[in-house]
């Protein structure tokens, strides 16, 4: 009986391990821009064709991965890196980063966006010390997004990952940075 008991136990046990190692194979078919839509943000927040991404449903975390950095246009340039990461909560994306917009010649890392009340027909990127206002429609479906090459020397005046904002300025010798971030200082991109 001992044996028996033995057993029927360990198929059980081998039962369930299976079906617990086989729940994290199941996916779920909605796309990044599904998602988007559920937290009540637009799909044009991320450009066009995203097929590479994991987002964690429990506390909203995400990363997209990108076969390589691009830039799209709306009111203004924004580029997006190889990764951009972020969480997702109603009407918003917090702690993000892989994303930056362009003013004149500066660039500013985006931190966060939000909507505002859906009837306004306003979004908000957060780029620090002030929030960047633009009009919802603008972002109404994902943008074709222009591929640039990371060993581009504009490429290199992009905002670091630690943020801050960069002013590029020509000179004879080259292309100057001036970073606005922690560094405090310039640097040559050639």
């Amino acid at each position: 009986m001992g044996l028996l008991y033995h057993n029927h136990h360990h198929r059980l046990a081998s039962v369930m391990c299976f079906l617990i190692a086989a729940i994290p194979l199941v996916q779920s078919e909605d796309s990044i821009y599904d998602h988007l839509r559920q937290f009540g943000l637009p799909a044009g927040l991320l450009p066009k064709g995203i097929t590479d991404f994991t987002i964690d449903p429990s506390d909203g975390r995400f990363q997209v991965n990108l076969p390589q950095p691009c830039n799209a246009k709306f009111e203004n340039q924004v580029h997006y890196d190889f990764n951009v990461t972020g969480t997702l909560s109603p009407g918003q994306i917090g702690e993000l980063s892989g994303v930056s917009a362009q003013e004149l010649f500066l660039w500013f890392p985006v931190k966060g966006i939000h909507v505002d009340v859906p009837s306004s027909g306003l979004i908000y990127f957060d780029v620090g010390v002030v929030d960047k206002q633009f009009s919802l429609s603008l972002f109404e479906s994902p943008p074709d997004c222009a591929a640039v090459d990371p060993n581009d020397p504009e490429f290199s005046c992009r905002p670091e990952k630690e943020g801050g904002l960069q002013l590029e300025s020509q000179t004879e010798s080259g292309k100057i940075c001036c970073n606005g971030g922690q560094e405090n200082g310039l640097r040559a991109a050639s």
